[in-house]
């Protein structure tokens, strides 16, 4: 999630098309957030780690 949020980022700033600049930004923040929350030791998506 981490990876696509950045690739939506680089393609919406290269092409100015900001509605994917904003999905990026959001795809970057949410698996940011998963990412911390699995490793701290939470379960996530009925997971017990999240890569």
């Amino acid at each position: 999630m981490i990876v696509l949020g950045l690739i939506l980022l680089i393609i919406g700033f290269v092409t100015g098309i900001s509605i994917l600049w904003t999905i990026g930004v959001i795809l970057l923040v949410v698996g940011a957030i998963l990412w911390i929350a699995g490793s701290l030791g939470h379960a996530v998506g009925g997971r017990n780690h999240y890569w």
